[in-house]
């Protein structure tokens, strides 16, 4: 299944608690279920002012309505062409 990285402009999102946290995860995770099994979160990197989240999914159009239904804003979604590593370099 294909993969991609969101990016989430928030701005002051590196300032939130681990409530506000595990809360919006808690949404994401609930649009998820309803959603159904085609699309799943993998993770995410929070950063000061933008959330990065890895997805696995068939297309964008899903991603886009998880961001609807979640209240997140999805602005730029990029599919994942290739992964690489330091074992790349091998």
């Amino acid at each position: 299944m294909p993969q991609f990285v969101i990016e989430r402009n928030m701005p002051g999102v590196g300032n939130a608690s681990a409530d506000d946290l595990k809360g919006a995860s808690q949404t994401s995770c609930g649009v998820l279920r309803d959603l159904g099994p085609e699309i799943q979160w993998v993770h995410s990197y929070v950063t000061d002012d933008k959330i990065y989240c890895v997805y696995r999914a068939p297309n964008e159009d899903i991603i886009r309505e998880h961001a609807r239904r979640g209240g997140f804003p999805a602005d730029r979604i990029s599919q994942v062409r290739a992964m690489i590593d330091p074992t790349t370099a091998e």
